[in-house]
């Protein structure tokens, strides 16, 4: 039996997020039925993360086991024949035994997008959070460095997953202006449910005057998600890097 681990990218809006639900169509169910054929057995998937409906992933990582004997360098090109053209595997690697694509991630980075223009721009539909109002990107920086560190981070998650622990630790957070096209990069040892939007949309009330970049500490302190900005939409938000020991692996 063999541990293969694959790179994936996939836009995620025709998805109901990337773990696998009874009724609604999901990255997991798809990728598990096109490798299930090109294996020529039943295959589960453990994925990196779950990222909900319409959120996006540049670099996702997913491991599965299976006795089939073709080879690794061929599993892309057979699996991505037989899934939609918005999900597609980048590599597939023979990996050890017991490396599982969610317990052995050391940590994630998230990109959320936001267009900041007068105009909106169709090809950004689902792709970036269209803001017509000028941001300052620099009041937004220094908001978004608010969250580096650790802390419980009660305050900017939505309920919905039950989890032992709402404490993390964010290496990095802060914003990046690309002509019209603002970023928001957040890197953590792991994230709660809609922890990265609801971050972003503490920052955007920050650039809106309605809270202070030096208020975030106390909001955090607070535990009150009512305190915190509202959850941005999800057709902004991007997986974009995670970090392994097995570097052929890291994006």
């Amino acid at each position: 039996m063999r541990n293969i681990a694959l790179i994936l990218t996939y836009n995620g809006t025709a998805y109901h997020g990337w773990q696998i639900q009874k009724t609604e169509i999901t990255v997991a169910e798809t990728l598990e039925r096109g490798l299930s054929m090109v294996c020529g057995e039943k295959i589960k998937v453990v994925g990196c993360g779950r990222t909900d409906a319409g959120v996006h992933a540049l670099h996702y990582v997913a491991n599965f086991h299976t006795s089939s004997r073709i080879p690794v360098d061929r599993i892309p090109f057979a699996v991505n024949t037989h899934i939609p053209e918005d999900i597609a595997v980048k590599a597939a690697f023979e990996v050890a035994e017991d490396f599982n694509a969610i317990g052995s991630c050391i940590k994630k980075e998230y990109t959320y997008r936001i267009y900041n223009s007068r105009i909106k721009d169709p090809f950004y539909v689902n792709r970036a959070y269209f803001y017509p109002q000028r941001l300052d990107e620099a009041v937004m920086d220094r908001a978004a460095r608010m969250f580096e560190g650790t802390h419980d981070f009660a305050a900017v998650r939505s309920v919905g997953t039950n989890v032992r622990s709402t404490v993390r630790t964010i290496h990095y957070c802060r914003v990046r202006r690309q002509g019209e096209l603002l970023e928001l990069q957040v890197c953590a040892d792991g994230f709660l449910y809609n922890m990265v939007r609801a971050i972003t949309g503490t920052v955007l009330y920050a650039a809106q005057g309605k809270l202070k970049p030096e208020d975030i500490p106390a909001i955090l302190d607070s535990g009150n998600r009512t305190l915190a900005g509202p959850t941005v939409p999800p057709g902004g938000l991007y997986l974009t890097r995670v970090w392994y020991e097995d570097e052929r692996l890291n994006g």
